[in-house]
């Protein structure tokens, strides 16, 4: 699946015998492909993990060719724009200066979605780029490379180009605290264990909080709920932050001075990768919600639920009690297809997406956004519903959220 690695995507995409497979062994150094002169050999997209030279890791695809128009080919060739939206730099691998028809409406694909791509022209051992080609090449406004994955295969001008097109914000990863503290702050972490802890090891999340503050040369301090309230009065320390499990909320906001800046793991991701701009318009529009109303969750990995799972029980609970309304909800996980149109709800409701990259969580949310639909996140719609929302997203909007009346 798609989506799974918090990593640059890479998607590579030709017709069928152009080398694809041959470009990715050349370029990883391993023969991870099934390289075949057989037409079609790959079918669903094939990744594989890389690291590469000013970027890091990063996940390359293999897709089926673009040119397979029978039957079952169609259907690979649907799989192989499926991932278009969740990916962060195409690469169009020709041959035999075929730049033709499928070639320029596979860039006007990359272009639908605004993705940075480059050409490599492959087998040039073969036959070399032709000036026709070049110019045909400017006109898509593409950089086009010589390669032979084959033949002696210079793989400094395949990395260098991937340097110049892969967009900053795919690899350079901002900081989820990095203008709300500064060196020495104290950071409070209330990290409940529940049954949905996993055995041994904390959250995604909570691990990129710690992370981050000892990368702010900040200092961290971590406990549970219930040991919060003890830690604050005997300690005499007043952190600089709190942060809590989205679930936790009511017991922080009970324990925490209200003199002292909290929020959630979820409300930070929000900010960190999710569209928040679009979250601070949408969760609000809670309080409008009608008998009848479905709501969309979308939970971006696929996990082992228990009986009261936050997306699938919690939220969808505490939503109708909230709204005091006969409301309807569908759970989709992973970046699967939607069982209904976009249309059909009236809310969408995202989880923190800690384990997708941004791009394929803006582009995830996208169609709800184009057709005017609410967006909000699982954190701050649980604020919101909880009474918390203004103090939950106050250290990320002073003076455009106020008044503990919010609500």
């Amino acid at each position: 699946m798609i989506g799974r690695e918090n990593k640059p995507h890479i998607g590579i995409f030709g017709r069928r015998n152009n080398g694809k497979s041959s470009f990715i062994n050349s370029l990883t150094g391993q023969d991870i492909a099934i390289v075949s002169d057989t037409p079609g050999t790959t079918t669903d997209p094939v990744k594989k993990s890389i690291e590469i030279h000013g970027i890091g890791p990063a996940i390359l695809i293999d897709t089926a060719g673009m040119d397979d128009f029978e039957e079952l080919g169609k259907l690979r060739v649907a799989k192989t724009h499926g991932i278009l939206p969740n990916i962060d730099l195409a690469i169009l691998v020709v041959a035999h200066n075929q730049v033709e028809e499928p070639e320029k409406k596979m860039v006007d694909e990359f272009k639908k979605f605004d993705l940075p791509f480059f050409i490599v022209h492959n087998k040039s051992d073969i036959e070399k780029i032709s000036d026709e080609t070049k110019d045909i090449a400017r006109k898509l406004q593409a950089e086009i490379i010589p390669y032979s994955a084959l033949k002696n295969p210079d793989t400094s001008l395949i990395v260098e180009a991937i340097n110049r097109n892969m967009p900053q914000t795919a690899w350079q990863r901002p900081t989820l605290l990095g203008n709300l503290v500064k060196y020495g702050d104290v950071v409070l972490l209330i990290t409940p264990i529940d049954i949905e802890a996993p055995e041994g090891r904390l959250i995604l999340p909570q691990v990129q909080a710690i992370r981050d503050i000892l990368d702010n040369d900040c200092i961290a301090i971590i406990c549970k709920e219930r040991e919060a309230g003890t830690f604050l009065r005997q300690s005499g320390i007043k952190p600089k932050l709190v942060i809590t499990d989205s679930q936790a909320f009511l017991k922080a906001d009970a324990i925490v001075p209200k003199d002292i800046p909290l929020t959630g793991f979820s409300v930070l991701l929000a900010r960190y990768k999710g569209d928040f701009e679009n979250y601070l318009k949408g969760t609000p529009k809670i309080s409008e919600l009608k008998d009848g109303d479905r709501i969309l969750m979308l939970e971006s990995c696929t996990h082992h639920t228990s009986c009261d799972d936050i997306g699938r029980v919690k939220i969808p609970r505490w939503i109708s009690q909230f709204t005091g309304k006969n409301l309807e909800f569908d759970m989709v996980t992973g970046l699967s297809n939607l069982p209904r149109p976009i249309t059909d709800y009236a809310l969408v409701v995202q989880c923190g997406g800690c384990m997708i990259t941004r791009r394929q969580l803006i582009n995830r949310l996208k169609p709800a956004i184009d057709a005017g639909i609410p967006v909000t996140n699982y954190g701050m719609a649980i604020a919101y519903v909880q009474g918390i929302y203004n103090r939950a997203v106050a250290p990320f909007v002073a003076g455009e959220v106020s008044g503990e009346d919010y609500l």
